[in-house]
């Protein structure tokens, strides 16, 4: 039994450092090995196994106690009695350092599951994080063109006012122009009327004489 108790505990304690330093991927093997321990009926095996330690322990306490008890009143302790003192004082050391490893162990794996995540995480968030920097910098670029788009399109507009401005003012002075041409004619026609009347006057002065 002492000489299982020590295989476990170094065993563990193997375990424990691997966890706990990383050396090439020891590590990782070892994580996988728990995770798979942890599947199925692993979990409720290891847990009878720690109860029935937990048992032996008790056991173990309980009759370091008696052969105390029964020292204390013999007031000397036995060659036998000492020797399974010893023993069961031993067992019991052994099999406390064993659950509190297995604990260790357990609570080691646990965190670095979590830590294993956390990092998974972080790099999909910095993957996310990258992805919208560079949608903000195409909106940006896009934003950019749509700007000077506008601008060309504001300026265009300007030119084209400009222009129809300049072709009102064309078309006012022209009809400016078309309506003096028009006064013009006019006058023309009813100076070339007032000389018509003049040279009949004249023809007709001309046949009376």
């Amino acid at each position: 039994m002492i000489q299982l108790l020590f295989l476990v505990i170094f065993v563990e304690g193997v375990i424990a450092f691997l966890l706990l330093v990383k050396i090439g991927p020891l590590r990782d093997l070892v994580i996988k090995s728990l995770d798979q321990l942890k599947m199925g009926k692993g979990p409720a095996t290891v847990k009878t196994i720690a109860g029935t330690m937990f048992v032996i322990l008790l056991s173990n306490l309980m009759s370091i106690v008696k052969i105390q008890n029964k020292g204390s009143k013999l007031g000397i302790m036995s060659p036998m009695d000492q020797v399974l003192w010893r023993t069961n004082l031993l067992e019991a050391s052994l099999i406390g350092f064993t659950l509190f490893l297995g604990f260790l162990i357990d609570r080691v794996h646990h965190y670095l599951q979590k830590l294993i995540n956390l990092r998974s995480n972080a790099g999909a968030s910095k993957e996310e994080l990258e992805n919208l920097k560079k949608e903000t910098v195409n909106l940006k670029e896009k934003e950019e063109k749509s700007s000077k788009e506008i601008k060309q399109l504001s300026e265009s507009l300007k030119k084209a006012r400009l222009e129809s401005k300049e072709k009102d003012k064309r078309i006012e002075t022209a009809e400016v122009h078309v309506a003096s041409l028009q006064k013009q004619a006019a006058d023309l026609l009813l100076e070339y009327d007032r000389l018509l009347e003049d040279n009949q006057n004249l023809q007709a002065q001309t046949l009376r004489h």
